[in-house]
């Protein structure tokens, strides 16, 4: 995302105007009344923009100390604050709210979306009864078009599933939910919308999806 990350933490680049962390707080279900931040690179913008509560929600934070640990190692940050069940996402992608109320009703599953370039994400495998056995990280040769999408509901037993460092040289998530999936159902949901924000052309394809989503939602304003 350079140059915009160059001063600015990547939730906090802005999408029709708001960042995106924000437009990620306000899809979460109301239910959900306690946010972890994990953070790092110019955190104090993020504790200085989100403050001890937003949107009506608690937040509390944590520093992943190595930023190059990967997803696995953010989310064994947050371990002493996590209790029983929980949802755990990204903060700098923007998913759709009808779909995350869906989710939350789940003991645990996982988002995925269909995409035409399956290789360059985790793919997503289900077991023969439709559950998840098994997320492929870039596969060569994709066994699916079904990708992962950084979205998970989980309990706090994710956290005895010790992996190894991957090849990437990083603690990943999805292999901490592989193995977790082992030992729990994990309901497989497909998402209605995501917008990863990966490089600066994507903020205008992202807005320009907003803006269709908004009226498709809402044609007479």
């Amino acid at each position: 995302m350079r140059p915009l990350t160059k001063n600015t933490p990547k939730p906090l680049i802005k999408v029709c105007g708001k960042p995106i962390l924000q437009h990620t707080i306000e899809a979460l279900p109301s239910k959900i009344d306690k946010i972890i931040l994990v953070v790092g690179y110019l955190e104090e913008q993020i504790r200085n923009f989100c403050g001890t509560e937003f949107c009506g929600r608690k937040i509390e934070y944590v520093t992943q100390a190595n930023p190059a640990g990967g997803t696995g190692d953010a989310l064994n940050c947050a371990k002493d604050l996590v209790r029983g069940k929980f949802l755990l996402l990204n903060g700098d992608d923007i998913y759709g709210a009808e779909s995350l109320k869906i989710i939350v009703r789940e003991d645990s599953a996982i988002f995925g979306v269909r995409s035409d370039t399956p290789e360059k994400f985790g793919v997503i495998i289900s077991d023969e009864r439709g559950f998840l056995k098994e997320i492929i990280e870039k596969p060569k040769v994709p066994p699916s078009n079904l990708v992962n999408i950084g979205v998970y509901v989980l309990n706090d037993s994710i956290f005895n599933y010790e992996v190894e460092v991957s090849d990437l040289g990083e603690v990943l998530v999805t292999d901490m939910v592989t193995k977790y999936a082992k030992h729990n159902l994990m309901k497989i949901i497909e998402q209605d919308l995501w917008l990863p924000i990966g490089y600066p052309d994507d903020i205008e394809k992202a807005e320009k999806i907003l803006a269709a989503w908004s009226y498709s939602k809402n044609p007479a304003s």
